[in-house]
């Protein structure tokens, strides 16, 4: 974004009006180089309803067997107001599934990189399925897309993430799955909060007894909600009385609710790819800045686009200085609420664009670079740390405190510090 300062006129992009709704504002557009600042329509952003949810038994960290569990939780569940017949029969049939126990607990022996959940999302039977599933649901994804503000591409793409665009919803049996996170301690607070929820779902007809198939989490429905949401952000979306997440236009209308309310900015994509100058400073790397300090910086998208000087940006290198350089907008944040991972928004916003027949990503991924696996991670964690470069502790998992330590030492030791752990640049730390 080569910008000249005179260009813009900053002023806030988000504002409050009254005391129900917030206002997204944008500049009139002037351009410079390959971007425009502009100034868009008002948006309102409704605000999250407070649900009326009742409140929850107070859990016990451990039980001698699953039936002592099942035992205290009726009788906690049941002292706390909910349908004594509901919870019984809830629990009557679930059983202790030990493999959802062990994927709860699982590690992956070498961890991912970026490309590979990339390709996956926009693998070509996903893309063929969604373009046509795009196509069937144009009228009420863009119907969705008007009342809530959020992009139709983005809400087919969840779905199509979420339960190949409702074709595989899970099987494993909701009350057993959740019946054997919470006995197993773990997540116990939020496994038991999920039965709760799903009793109340149950007992006001949303969800009928014969549909308790999901994901081994606690995921169900077409676009994977877990109970105690759904209950929050479930909406009736083909107006037959019910809120059911296995019903198609409630699954859609349900996903953009909850991207709305959760503070989707309307006319912002997720992101926007990017390039940076040869004396970028990589310290800058995750932090978030207005839009006209990146441009100020040299930071330039590769597409014109169209930016208010002060939205909040993000830079991204995914694949660290030789792979894709992405500015991610609040609206990127916002599709994690469904799954806390970048891999994971990044796939939604690739998919989405795939499906809508946008152009995906310019920059090749660096497919030569490989993975540490979990060992190694373990390894570097230790070194880094006992070298003075904190990775607040080491459990094999690359994650944000990892890659900063590491993007540290980097800086430290003669490499581009772009905090990204490979085989190659981190081999001499990883063995130890």
């Amino acid at each position: 974004m080569r910008l000249k300062k005179q260009y813009f006129t900053l002023m806030p992009a988000l504002v409050m009006v009254g005391c129900t709704s917030q206002q997204a504002m944008q500049k009139k557009p002037v351009r410079q180089g390959g971007v425009e600042i502009t100034q868009t329509q008002t948006v309102q952003v409704k605000p999250t309803p407070a649900p009326v949810i009742k409140p929850q038994p107070a859990p016990k960290p451990s039980y001698s067997s699953f039936s002592d569990w099942k035992s205290d939780f009726s009788m906690r569940a049941i002292s706390s107001g909910y349908d004594a017949g509901v919870i019984r029969r809830l629990l009557d049939s679930a059983y202790l599934n030990q493999q959802v126990i062990s994927l709860d607990s699982g590690q992956p022996e070498f961890s991912k990189m970026p490309w590979e959940y990339v390709d996956s999302a926009v693998s070509s039977g996903r893309v063929s399925v969604g373009k046509r599933k795009f196509a069937e649901q144009r009228a009420f994804l863009s119907q969705l897309e008007s009342q809530y503000g959020v992009d139709a591409e983005v809400i087919a793409a969840i779905w199509g993430m979420e339960s190949s665009y409702g074709a595989v919803t899970g099987s494993s049996d909701l009350p057993s799955s959740l019946a054997s996170l919470a006995y197993d301690g773990r997540r116990q607070e939020f496994a038991e909060a999920q039965l709760l929820s799903l009793a109340t779902l149950l007992q006001r007809g949303d969800v009928s007894w014969s549909q308790l198939d999901g994901s081994w989490a606690g995921g169900m429905g077409q676009t994977q909600f877990i109970p105690e949401t759904w209950l929050k952000q479930g909406v009736d979306g083909d107006g037959n009385g019910h809120r059911n997440p296995w019903a198609t236009g409630d699954a859609l209308a349900s996903t953009a609710n909850y991207l709305s309310n959760s503070g989707w900015v309307r006319g912002l994509a997720p992101f926007y790819e990017a390039t940076v100058p040869a004396s970028f400073d990589y310290s800058l790397m995750g932090s978030k800045q207005p839009a006209a300090r990146w441009a100020a910086m040299g930071v330039d998208t590769i597409d014109d686009v169209y930016l208010d000087a002060n939205t909040q940006m993000e830079l991204w290198l995914p694949a660290g200085k030789d792979g894709p350089v992405l500015l991610l907008s609040p609206n990127f944040d916002v599709i994690k609420v469904y799954n806390n991972s970048s891999s994971y928004a990044l796939g939604v916003s690739l998919l989405g664009k795939t499906i809508d027949g946008q152009s995906g990503l310019r920059k090749s991924w660096p497919r030569y670079e490989r993975p540490l696996s979990t060992t190694q991670v373990t390894n570097l964690q230790r070194r880094l740390t006992s070298m003075g470069y904190d990775t607040k502790g080491a459990d094999g998992i690359v994650g944000t405190n990892t890659r900063t330590a590491f993007q540290r030492w980097q800086a430290d030791n003669g490499q581009t510090p772009d905090g990204f752990i490979t085989q190659n640049s981190a081999s001499s730390l990883a063995g130890w």
